[in-house]
């Protein structure tokens, strides 16, 4: 982590806590990533039962995402919620076109809009930071069309700034590796389906049970493309290890297991 200017660290987590106590009271679109929890963390301490972590149970994401989010909620004392969103049944959305994200965020969004009238929370609040601005990101507008308010990103503070915020806060997410939606894995006009993103977690949960942690699979339909850091390619060719990947992944019906030798890089389907 590249050092931080601790004023500007200390003037930002101010900014936020002021963003964040203007809104009276909020509900935060959590994943249990490294920026929703910081936020959800801070809405809490600021807030206290005025706000309302909220998780979106879909085939998006996995059944152990969701039970490590929701541990993190309990040890770190804020309230969380679990929805349930369907954006898998819209046509836009398994389209699997550049701006499927919109699709997935419109769903959100709508669902959360929702929830904070039937609660009477305020207002909505995502995770979005700083340098989520400069990227292709066609959530963003979804967050714009519904009115989803973006703290992190308003008061300047990156990723950088993120984890270390957190690190301060002893949030367990400071050093957790980025994580994306499992559709993410799929190439562009591929259609998705629930089969296929619940293969690509299984797939994902095959290297983190070997001990990998910063990683995707990319799948190509009988192809898995592993992407892992450079560093850590000798781990996976060890025999032993590869002779696992290569029969737990075969079982998932993929017929042949690859290494993306540019290594681990998150957004690589937009390339």
């Amino acid at each position: 982590m590249r050092a931080i200017d601790s004023t500007d660290l200390k003037n930002k987590l101010i900014a936020l806590k002021d963003r964040v106590s203007s809104s009276d009271s909020l509900i935060v679109a959590y994943s249990g990533g490294v920026d929703s929890a910081l936020l959800a963390s801070v809405a809490h301490q600021v807030l206290g039962d005025k706000s309302l972590a909220v998780i979106a149970k879909s085939p998006s994401i996995t059944d152990i995402e969701i039970n490590k989010a929701i541990s993190l909620s309990k040890t770190v004392g804020f309230s969380c919620h679990i929805i349930k969103t369907d954006e898998i049944e819209r046509p836009e959305y398994k389209a699997n076109q550049p701006n499927r994200c919109y699709f997935c965020k419109d769903t959100l969004y709508q669902e959360l809009s929702k929830l904070a009238s039937k609660l009477n929370y305020k207002t909505v609040a995502n995770g979005t930071n700083h340098d989520d601005l400069g990227d292709y990101r066609p959530g963003i507008k979804a967050a714009s069309d519904h009115g989803v308010i973006s703290p992190l990103a308003e008061v300047g503070l990156t990723k950088t700034d993120i984890r270390a915020l957190s690190r301060d806060m002893n949030l367990p997410t400071w050093d957790k590796p980025a994580q994306a939606c499992l559709a993410s894995r799929v190439p562009y006009g591929t259609q998705i389906s629930s089969k296929l993103l619940n293969r690509i977690g299984a797939a994902e949960q095959v290297l983190r049970d070997l001990g990998f942690d910063q990683l995707r699979v990319r799948d190509h339909n009988t192809v898995a493309r592993i992407e892992l850091p450079i560093s850590e390619f000798d781990k996976l060719l060890t025999p032993s290890i590869k002779q696992e990947i290569t029969k737990r992944l075969k079982s998932l019906g993929y017929k042949y297991i690859t290494i993306d030798i540019e290594g681990f890089r998150s957004g690589s389907m937009n390339e």
